[in-house]
């Protein structure tokens, strides 16, 4: 069965959304996330603060992203159960970061500075530290239904315990790509950490397993 293709109404409400994001990332970079209020980010998106309000609901949301955990939570689901947990849960974070970040000669390249913005601004904000920390659970949760949502409740707590390790690992992976302005490879950093972590059967010995 063919997959659905997004109906007109739907792209351009993904499109005006990224915009939307885009120009709020680009002026909480330049003046101040406190400095900048919505009413500047509706203007230099050219839509009406009523839109931002609608496709963003808070103005921390406007920093959050969405893309990294529906692309982790499908790396997961698509995974092995054969696999150790930390395999499974740590090779998608490797996998997600290569497609966001551009390492596989995808699209992601372009958005490279635009992930190092959202992520300088999370760390550097109290109130999008805040946000961010709900963000991370919200991930665990993900992640932990990709994985088959185990009932069990010896089988839950060994996958949330993998799970929040793993993260750990990325949050740590993500701090240091920053603080290096993305010079070195956040896949190479998450993989190393991982490696660090957990030993060598923690990653593929290639990255499409």
């Amino acid at each position: 069965m063919s997959e659905r293709k997004p109906t007109l109404r739907e792209r351009q409400r993904t499109e005006t959304r990224r915009a939307i994001q885009t120009h709020a990332v680009r002026l909480f970079t330049d003046h101040g996330y406190d400095a900048v209020p919505v009413a500047d980010i509706a203007a230099a998106a050219g839509v009406s603060a009523m839109t931002v309000y609608r496709h963003f609901p808070t103005k921390e949301d406007l920093v959050l992203l969405d893309q990294p955990t529906l692309l982790i939570a499908e790396r997961v689901a698509a995974s092995s159960p054969t696999h150790p947990l930390v395999r499974r849960v740590g090779g998608a974070l490797v996998a997600a970061a290569t497609a966001l970040t551009g390492d596989d000669g995808g699209e992601g390249a372009a958005n490279k500075r635009f992930l190092l913005d959202c992520l300088r601004l999370m760390v550097s904000t109290p109130p999008l530290r805040a946000r961010h920390l709900d963000s991370q659970y919200a991930l665990q949760q993900a992640i932990i239904e990709a994985l088959g949502h185990p009932t069990d409740s010896e089988a839950a707590f060994d996958a949330r315990a993998a799970t929040s390790a793993c993260l750990a690992v990325m949050h740590t992976a993500l701090t240091r790509w920053a603080d290096d302005d993305g010079q070195t490879s956040l896949p190479d950093l998450i993989e190393r950490g991982l490696v660090a972590s957990f030993g060598q059967e923690a990653v593929a010995a290639d990255r499409s397993d």
